[in-house]
């Protein structure tokens, strides 16, 4: 009885799936690239530590459509980090995509979006993100974890030489965004970026204040903590964000929570950057899946073309070899020939003709002059900024 039960449920499932209708446009298409872009926007609205991340490649694309007209896209994309902070307003084309030698940190990200309206709205995102490991320069300066106390001594000895050089307004560490290292011949170097907020300082604690009017800006360091250089750009004095109406859009919302950094081992800083919000999926869509395996697939530019196995009449009908046989050999089918070819995936197509009495150099001539099937890749897409 379980077993009949089961049967019969995916039976009704087979049924609904039969009526869905499952496109796969190519990934550089214009469908692609404006459901790719919604997804890069929405996935940086959700990461509210850290860096913006740009698209890269768009590695898959299915658009599944119901009965009903509920159309679904499953979205395979590839991002990658910037150097503009989430808090940063600058508008993400204006941001620089860090190159491999600074140590690159890529996003692999599988969103699911709905159409609406004809408007794209995301409903579940997986991410993976982790280190673009090609190509790493040897003597190169080398990620930290975010909670190694030596750079963080770097970070604070640095904060007070900017508070020092500063009139009544104290920064507070909000977030070290990175920290690196770099050994050269006196000893290792450090490298650090880090927000910092005005604070409201009581006896010398400084705490980040969390008004929406309050100065918050990035600062880079390197060096050491008795002897470095520091340089500080406040948020206020960069470019807003414009919309496509020519005006200003709201500032970026404050993190819901500020890390502050003293030096503390913390479990939750031993990464050495920051991570893409991981899962959401609060309908539990059971269309997540790890990265596709299906983004090799190639289709071929003509759905259908003749048997170049008909270029020769006997092998088309071994009674043309034979005037003199009784009956014709029955037609090969199309699908025995796509049985015989070896491949699913490129269907090919038997054309029916007349076999003349004597073979025919014309049509021999024209048919060896058939161009063989040439495969166009579906996705992935092309590459933006590198190979990560």
């Amino acid at each position: 009885m379980k077993f009949l039960g089961i049967t019969l449920i995916l039976g009704l499932l087979a049924g609904v799936w039969a009526q869905i209708n499952v496109v796969r446009p190519q990934c550089d298409s214009p469908e692609a690239e404006e459901a790719a872009l919604v997804a890069q926007d929405y996935l940086n609205a959700q990461h509210t530590h850290g860096y913006k991340y740009a698209l890269n490649r768009i590695e898959d694309i299915k658009i599944y459509t119901k009965p009903d007209g509920e159309t679904t896209y499953l979205l395979e994309v590839d991002l990658l980090e910037t150097d503009c902070h989430v808090l940063d307003p600058t508008p993400l084309a204006n941001c620089t995509v860090r190159p491999k030698i600074l140590t690159a940190i890529e996003g692999d990200c599988d969103v699911v979006l709905k159409k609406v309206g004809g408007a794209l709205t995301v409903t579940a995102f997986k991410c993976k993100t982790e280190e673009s490991t090609e190509d790493f320069c040897l003597g190169c300066a080398t990620l930290l974890p975010l909670n190694d106390t030596t750079a963080l001594d770097f970070v604070h000895s640095s904060l007070a030489t900017v508070n020092n050089r500063t009139v009544d307004v104290t920064y507070a560490v909000m977030e070290v965004g990175r920290m690196s290292s770099q050994v050269v011949s006196g000893g290792p170097i450090y490298y650090a970026e880090y927000v910092v907020a005005e604070a409201n300082c009581t006896d010398d604690a400084c705490v980040p204040l969390h008004d929406a009017t309050a100065v918050r800006g990035i600062c880079s360091a390197k060096g050491l903590s008795t002897d470095h250089n520091v340089d500080c750009k406040m948020f206020s004095t960069l470019i807003p964000v414009v919309d496509a109406n020519s005006t200003a859009a709201p500032a970026p919302a404050t993190p819901s929570m500020v890390h502050i950094h003293r030096g503390s081992l913390s479990p939750k800083h031993g990464l050495r950057h920051y991570k893409l919000t991981t899962l959401h999926d609060p309908q539990l869509s059971g269309l997540l899946s790890a990265e596709s395996s299906e983004s090799a697939e190639v289709v071929p530019v003509a759905p259908a073309v003749a048997d170049p196995a008909a270029a020769s009449p006997t092998a088309a009908d071994p009674a043309a070899a034979d005037p003199t046989a009784a009956e014709p050999a029955p037609a090969v089918d199309a699908g025995s020939a796509s049985d015989s070819s070896g491949s699913a995936e490129v269907p090919v197509v038997v054309v029916k003709r007349d076999v003349p009495t004597a073979p025919s150099p014309v049509a021999d001539t024209l048919m060896t002059q058939i161009d063989p099937i040439v495969l166009v890749p579906v996705c992935p897409g092309r590459i933006r900024f590198f190979d990560s």
